[in-house]
């Protein structure tokens, strides 16, 4: 991350802009994140306010136990629920439904796979692997649908995504995945390269060069839609157990079908366990380096007026970023904010998850920064809230789903920050192969992917640690000099699995 340029009070309110890191800064005051609620924005306007359900009573058992209370589990419980009413489906979460990624995401249910195209072709053939694409594309929609079907009120707003190419290396990554995209059968409705005025006339941000209109894409608030399909849950008759951490999962002893779940509050047996855990998955038993947890961060400006959207654009709520390595992600809420995020310190030693870490106010200000230098028309704006969670990284950044009918255990996740679609289309699958259906879902290349455990210590932490660090410079140095910086575009590739 580029140094920040400390301010100090004026009493003037003009800002001479200062070029610092690629960064536009300002010489005089803006308005600081120090004095934030340091809460995720979606979870704190709840309302009513969140009361965690109790606590598994004892030991159970159930048809199906699904571990975790994020979108994957409770997708996945939703469509079992629906499949077969009969089955006895018991959801355990930790704290509270959407307290981890799911309530503390940018909230872009993307129509994006963190894996390569080329990684699913390997697996399945070009065709199923567009196929899977799609798939993905229409889970965005059967979100829509959901929330319609069900009423859950998630400021479901199908826009699209706008991402602004700010440099030249930027320009040739951005006209290179759509050559890409269409190479692999994707098609103009899908994805385009437009010129600069169009551009801005979806984001009107600074140094617009061009950008990539990509259409399958909703602004939501996942908060809602986790608590929405939690309550959803409940009332069709599925017993969910918050306040309950699992320690264990392991296949039932002897001759017995299925396996159990072992929490702090009793033992759950099923014919089937879910682990929809995502990053959290480093709290179980022997899990510590299945997943790696990859720190996030992100701001939210108090509601804008109707007039500063006339020059910021997003008039579709699209949602938007710029095209640097180290990924950004902001949208335009349904109450007029826009709610912005990208990386910061992205790994703790250990695959450590800390709360405290969640608040990293160093981090929350360049976030600022950057929204600023994309957007100067928010400099004056207020940040109500600042926030941060992990997403769950596989070791070969391919994302999949697994149903091991003879030990009972079933997986799913590994999204690397692109699961509020993927999990939809990834709990609706499982939910079938669970049920014995077979279906275009049950036979995507996804399914049964597995990847290798992350490396022991000091290694992981090295290997996330440089790689951030080298896209970081990168991004530094195509804003300075306006050139690609060539071995951080073939690092990002081989990360993301091409």
């Amino acid at each position: 991350m580029t140094n920040r340029l400390d301010t100090t009070e004026s009493e003037s309110t003009d800002r001479d802009p200062l070029r610092i890191g690629g960064l536009l800064t300002y010489g005089g005051p803006m308005p600081s994140v120090d004095n934030a609620i340091a809460r995720p924005l979606w979870l704190d306007r709840l309302d009513p306010a969140i009361t965690p359900r109790p606590p598994l009573p004892g030991d159970v058992e159930v048809d199906v136990a699904v571990v975790g209370g994020g979108f994957s589990g409770l997708w996945t419980a939703y469509y079992l629920h629906r499949l077969d009413p009969s089955l006895r489906i018991a959801v355990l979460e930790k704290t509270h439904c959407g307290f981890g990624a799911s309530g503390r995401n940018g909230g872009w249910a993307v129509g994006e796979l963190a894996g390569s195209f080329e990684a699913y072709a390997a697996r399945g053939g070009d065709a199923a692997a567009l196929q899977l694409h799609r798939e993905v594309f229409d889970s965005v929609d059967e979100i829509g649908r959901v929330l319609h079907a069900e009423d859950i009120d998630g400021d479901y707003a199908k826009g699209g995504t706008i991402y602004v190419a700010r440099s030249a290396p930027q320009e040739q990554r951005g006209r290179a995945d759509v050559a890409e995209s269409h190479a692999h059968g994707l098609t103009e409705d899908d994805i385009r390269w437009v010129d600069a005025e169009e551009a801005s006339t979806h984001l009107g941000a600074t140094k617009v060069r061009g950008g990539v209109h990509f259409a399958h894409t909703a602004s939501v608030d996942p908060a809602k839609i986790a608590r929405g399909l939690a309550d959803v849950l409940e009332r069709g008759g599925v017993s969910v157990f918050e306040q309950t951490a699992v320690l264990g999962i392991e296949p039932t002893s002897g001759d017995a079908a299925g396996a159990r779940v072992r929490t702090e509050h009793g033992t759950v047996s099923a014919d089937v366990v879910v682990r929809a855990t995502e990053a959290y998955t480093r709290d179980l038993e022997g899990e510590r380096r299945t997943i790696a947890p990859i720190y996030s961060f992100m701001i939210a400006t108090e509601p804008l007026d109707a007039g500063a959207f006339q020059d910021i654009g997003l008039h579709q709520r699209q949602t938007f970023a710029d095209m640097r390595y180290m990924v950004t992600y902001g949208q335009r809420t349904a109450d007029d904010r826009l709610a912005f995020g990208c990386a910061g310190v992205p790994y703790l030693f250990g695959s450590k998850i800390s709360a405290e870490h969640e608040n990293h106010l160093p981090t929350h200000r360049n976030i600022h920064e950057i929204l600023v230098d994309m957007l100067p028309q928010v400099a004056d704006a207020e940040i109500t809230h600042r926030w941060g969670g992990v997403l769950g990284i596989p070791r070969q950044w391919v994302p999949g789903l697994t149903f091991d009918r003879a030990s009972g255990v079933a997986t799913l996740g590994g999204y690397i920050g692109e699961g509020v679609a993927a999990a939809n289309l990834a709990g609706r699958t499982l939910a079938e192969l669970i049920v014995g259906e077979e279906t275009v879902r049950t036979g995507l290349p996804w399914v049964g992917v597995t990847n290798r455990k992350w490396e022991p210590e000091p290694l992981r932490f090295i290997g996330v640690r440089a790689s951030r660090g080298i896209l970081t410079k990168a991004d530094d140095l195509e804003f300075r000099k306006d050139e690609e910086a060539k071995f951080a575009t073939w690092l990002s590739r081989l990360l993301r699995g091409a």
